[in-house]
C-alpha cells in the first residue's frame, strides 16, 4: 500500500528539514508532498530537496485539500510540519489498513519539550475520544474515503475535528499506540496555561457549534508558532 504524506507548510524553515527526514526515513512506499500556503521564509527551497512542493492559498483546510488532489496514493497521512512522526509510522497505518473494517484514525501525541500541563495534554490523547483528535496528533484516512467525504471542510480553523467527526461517525476509525511528537513552542511562548485555556476556550464553543469563522481570529499565531 502505497502512502502519500501531506504536510502543509507557512513559515516553517526551521522546522521542516527536521520533519522531512523522519518521513523521508519511514519504511514502504510512500510519496511526500509539502503544500506551502505563501511563505517567505526559506520553507520552499528547503522542503523541495526532500519533497514535492506544491503551492495553495494559506489555510490548513485549503492545503492539504490541494495535497490530496495531487496525491497518487492509496491512503493519505496528514502531518503538520512541526511534528516528528514515530520511525513505524508507515508500518502502522498498512497494517491497520489491512483491515477492510478500519478507514482512518491517528496516533497519540506527545511534545518536543515537557511540562506536568503537557504531560497530562499528553496523557489524554490516550483516550479514543474523536473530540480530542486535533490534526497534530497525525490523520490518516484512505484515499477513497477522503474523496467520498468531500475532504476537510473550508473553515479557518478545527478542519482536523470536523473531518474526524464524519470519519468516527462512519464506524471505521482506529487510534493507534504509537506517538507523534509535536513542537511545544506555542505553549513556550504564550505560557502553557494560558495557551491551553486559549485553547480549551475555542474548542469549548467549537463543540457547542459556534462558528469556526467568528473563532478563528483568537487562534492568530506568528511565524514560530506555527504547529
Amino acid at each position: 500500500m502505497k502512502v502519500s504524506v501531506v504536510i502543509p507548510a507557512l513559515n516553517e524553515a526551521s522546522r521542516i528539514e527536521g520533519t522531512l527526514a523522519a518521513v523521508t526515513a519511514l519504511s514502504g512506499p510512500k510519496e511526500v508532498l509539502v503544500v506551502d500556503g505563501g511563505s517567505v521564509d526559506e520553507t520552499v527551497a528547503r522542503a523541495a530537496r526532500a519533497a514535492r512542493v506544491l503551492c495553495s492559498e494559506p489555510g490548513r483546510a485549503a492545503q492539504m485539500n490541494t495535497g490530496a488532489e495531487a496525491a497518487t496514493g492509496d491512503a493519505l497521512f496528514f502531518l503538520h510540519a512541526d511534528t516528528i512522526p514515530p520511525p513505524d509510522t508507515l508500518d502502522a497505518i498498512r497494517s491497520a489498513l489491512a483491515d477492510p473494517s478500519v478507514e482512518a484514525g491517528a496516533f497519540r501525541l506527545a511534545f518536543d519539550k515537557w511540562t506536568p500541563l503537557l504531560r497530562f495534554y499528553s496523557f489524554c490523547t490516550r483516550f479514543h475520544r474523536p473530540s480530542l483528535c486535533f490534526g497534530d496528533r497525525g490523520l490518516f484516512v484512505r484515499r477513497s474515503v477522503f474523496e467520498t467525504l468531500g475532504g476537510f471542510a473550508p473553515i479557518p480553523i478545527f478542519e482536523d475535528l470536523e473531518l474526524v467527526r464524519r470519519l468516527h461517525r462512519r464506524g471505521g476509525f482506529r487510534f493507534l499506540p504509537g506517538y507523534v511528537v509535536t513542537a511545544a513552542r506555542r505553549f513556550e511562548r504564550n505560557g502553557p496555561l494560558r495557551q491551553q485555556m486559549r485553547n480549551l476556550y475555542l474548542w469549548l464553543h467549537f463543540m457547542r457549534g459556534s462558528d469556526p469563522e467568528r473563532l478563528a481570529h483568537l487562534y492568530r499565531y506568528s511565524s514560530d508558532e506555527r504547529g
